[in-house]
């Protein structure tokens, strides 16, 4: 047992402060006090963690793993499923296990905290692989899942009813703005600043003309700031039914004659989106509306 601690000892190779390598667990790994699966446990790892690797020794590894903002466990873990910078398509690897666990948290009964896992791994593509051709999307997609969730948590409270936007606690922008300062002038960056319309809308129209005036303006000036966007029909639909919206609202505040500009507005913007390009769910959602107008069908109140 000596002989085999002296070796253990002997083959332990630190790294030096310049071959520091960051890493990400694909699976939920231990870590233990030794790099023995009968030491002590010091915790579970779970996917997508960063870990900064510090020693090697054999088929083991000694770890910093930021387990949360305020706990950082030193221990070692077995080197089975860390991806590094340079383990051979690393970023795909670490991209399919994001795949996988977004995939799960869509599903029934699919693994408890999923989404988080695809959160931080799509992240940590970023991160490890800053060059890859798959980073801004990783980068973006860790956004949207963060963006989505605290979206949920936000439209839950009482204060999403609010009408001004305002007056209710917005989502955290700072992680899709990352992804536009990183990755400008991309798919990405465009589809950032499409989410972050979502903290400018109301909460409830309340009947009101103020808000589906506000809302088709801002809408209409994302397609004119963004035309190569992916976003952009979507965008322009967006606008055109709150143009739709404002036909009836106008009417309700004795506007006749705005109630007829919006109708115009309505119909243009429409028209738009269906002489975008190939056909979609925008442009035939969008042919629907340009019927529904023509023929003198309120849209308010239906799902845009």
């Amino acid at each position: 047992m000596r002989f085999l601690a002296v070796l253990v000892l002997i083959s332990a190779v630190p790294l030096s402060r310049a071959d520091v390598i960051r890493a990400v667990s694909i699976r939920v790994a231990s870590i233990y006090v030794a790099p023995d699966a009968s030491s002590a446990k010091l915790a579970d790892v779970d996917r997508g963690r960063e870990l900064v690797l510090l020693e090697s020794s054999g088929d083991w590894v000694k770890v910093e793993a930021a387990l949360t903002e305020e706990r950082v466990v030193t221990g070692w873990m077995q080197k089975k499923g860390l991806v590094e910078a340079t383990t051979p398509d690393g970023d795909k690897i670490v991209f399919g296990e994001a795949v996988d666990s977004e995939d799960q948290a869509t599903q029934r009964n699919g693994r408890r905290y999923a989404a988080q896992d695809a959160l931080r791994l799509y992240a940590e593509i970023f991160e490890i692989f800053p060059q890859s051709p798959l980073a801004g999307e990783g980068l973006y997609r860790s956004a949207d899942i963060r963006w989505q969730i605290e979206k949920a948590d936000v439209m839950s409270l009482p204060s999403a009813k609010e009408q001004d936007p305002y007056l209710r606690r917005g989502m955290n922008e700072d992680y899709f703005k990352k992804v536009m300062k990183k990755f400008p002038n991309t798919k990405w960056a465009y589809l950032s600043a499409y989410h972050l319309i979502d903290n400018k809308l109301c909460g409830d129209w309340q009947g009101q003309s103020k808000c589906p005036q506000k809302e088709a303006e801002i809408y209409e000036n994302y397609a004119k700031e963004f035309p190569q966007s992916p976003a952009v029909a979507e965008a322009l639909y967006r606008a055109a039914y709150r143009e739709s919206a404002l036909i009836e609202i106008f009417k309700s505040e004795d506007q006749a004659k705005k109630s007829d500009e919006a109708r115009t507005r309505a119909l243009a913007l429409a028209q738009r989106v269906i002489g975008q390009g190939a056909p979609s769910d925008w442009s035939a959602r969008a042919q629907r509306l340009v019927y529904m107008i023509q023929q003198g069908i309120p849209t308010y109140g239906n799902s845009d």
